[in-house]
């Protein structure tokens, strides 16, 4: 068995985007070179990693257990080059760090700008995630650093608290339900919604919660930000769920109504997570001193 760094970072790539041309061109390979790597992985041991699909690859058993020990393997040679780029000025190094809808578009753009002007030799690899995916993520060892709502299972993760972060109901000021006082989510899935797209971290939550009512969110339009959301609601378009912080970092004069929501899963708190804090590494480390101050 001959596996190198670029073939497990390739079959990571490979799963994470579903087929071995997006993979491939993830990994900066022709699809050719692609194939041809994941075929010599699976003769070197005669096991088949991937099954292929008409609608993409999917893991095997042993595929599985491959990409676990890949990503931890992987992570343990980024971590020797960042130690070791200490003795060598002017190395670069990278932080992995995943993040829900609020987080990323909220909290921290001025803080993660203020980072990397303070620390020119680093850099960081921001991805947006469903809380929960985060934190499979983050035991996998596929990740540095996490942002999650308290509302999943942490158990096994080493957190911190970083904000508040209560999600609030929006509506137009003369929609049927704003004559309510107390409304719970369960009460508003019987009317139209404005969402986010659909593959971000905070549409997806929502969605799952609708699913836990028994019942499917109404969604009339998305759009990419919040502002446009509390736009489209303003002008009557449908209800919304967005982060009080939405709302207070709105500049815009918009006739809206706003309730808070009587589900504990809405009244969430966002924590910083990792395997072990105290065992990151130095630069990552950096990142959580920035994150969250003494």
């Amino acid at each position: 068995m001959q596996f190198d760094l670029v073939d497990l970072r390739l079959y990571l790539n490979v799963l994470e985007a579903g087929n071995i041309t997006a993979g491939a061109l993830r990994s900066h390979l022709s699809l050719a070179a692609a194939s041809a790597r994941i075929r010599a992985m699976e003769a070197s041991l005669g096991i088949e990693f991937l099954q292929r699909g008409r609608r993409g690859v999917t893991p095997t058993a042993a595929g599985k257990a491959l990409a676990q020990h890949a990503r931890i393997l992987l992570q343990q040679a980024e971590h020797l080059r960042q130690e070791l780029a200490e003795y060598a000025q002017g190395a670069k190094g990278q932080v992995r760090l995943l993040c829900n809808t609020t987080a990323i578009t909220e909290y921290l753009p001025e803080l993660l700008a203020d980072f990397l002007c303070q620390h020119p030799n680093l850099d960081i690899d921001l991805q947006e995630l469903p809380s929960q995916r985060i934190t499979h993520a983050l035991r996998q060892g596929a990740a540095d650093l996490g942002i999650v709502s308290d509302a999943v299972d942490t158990q096994g993760l080493d957190t911190r608290a970083f904000r508040d972060d209560p999600l609030l109901l929006v509506m137009p000021t003369h929609h049927p339900l704003a004559s309510h006082p107390d409304l719970r989510f369960g009460d508003t899935l019987h009317h139209d919604y404005v969402g986010l797209a659909a593959h971000s971290a905070l549409a997806v939550y929502l969605e799952e919660q609708a699913l836990h009512a028994g019942l499917r969110m109404q969604i009339r339009i998305r759009a990419d930000g919040f502002d446009g959301v509390l736009r489209m609601v303003a002008h009557g378009a449908g209800l919304a769920v967005v982060p009080q912080a939405a709302l207070e970092r709105c500049t815009l004069e918009l006739a809206l109504q706003v309730r808070p929501l009587g589900e504990p899963w809405a009244q969430r708190k966002l924590l910083l997570c990792a395997r072990d804090l105290g065992a990151l590494p130095a630069y990552a480390r950096a990142l959580l001193e920035a994150l969250v101050p003494a």
